[in-house]
């Protein structure tokens, strides 16, 4: 959906019309599910964080700005809110730094074989704060420094995880191609 009959929607959705809403909850769903469902540990917390999400969505939508990408907005919150999730449920801080990790390669996790929602188990195996420094630099883009503002840690504390995150899902993988 894009363009006037989008607008439409988030005009809507300012006056706080229901139908509106409940369209572009709908049209919206699929992409912010998938979001969610990469930071949580399944997919009950993962509609409970979308839903929030689209709490905010709703409350914020007057402050979007029009001539930007109304999916990236809804991603951009839904990620937030995900960290969020991250920051209310870590038990314990992983903050090993950097240069006590060893080297690991993208094309260690490369596979052929492995569909999409194998992989996703796998990274929802991986413990809290690696899987969410994964998705946050992997999948979302996001530098070091950026994730380790977001999350309240060190860039090298985000390099570490990223690192831990790679090299157990690069044992996954390996233990994936014997199965």
């Amino acid at each position: 959906m894009e363009g006037e009959e989008l607008h439409q929607l988030i005009r809507g959705c300012i006056k706080q019309d229901r139908k509106c809403q409940k369209m572009l909850y709908k049209e919206f769903y699929s992409f912010s599910m998938g979001i969610c469902v990469r930071y949580t540990n399944n997919r009950d917390d993962a509609a409970d964080v979308m839903n929030k999400g689209f709490l905010n969505v709703f409350t914020k939508i007057d402050r979007f700005d029009t001539g930007r990408s109304f999916k990236a907005w809804v991603g951009k919150i839904m990620t937030n809110v995900c960290i969020d999730y991250y920051r209310s449920n870590l038990k314990t801080p992983f903050t090993e730094d950097i240069e006590k990790a060893g080297h690991i390669t993208d094309s260690d996790l490369v596979d052929k074989d492995l569909s999409y929602n194998e992989l996703l188990a796998m990274v929802h195996r991986l413990p809290l704060a690696y899987r969410t420094v994964f998705n946050l630099f992997a999948i979302e883009g996001y530098s070091h420094k950026e994730i380790g503002k977001m999350l309240n840690i060190d860039a090298g504390t985000s390099k570490s995880n990223l690192h831990k995150a790679r090299q157990n899902l690069s044992q996954m993988v390996a233990q994936f191609q014997f199965h």
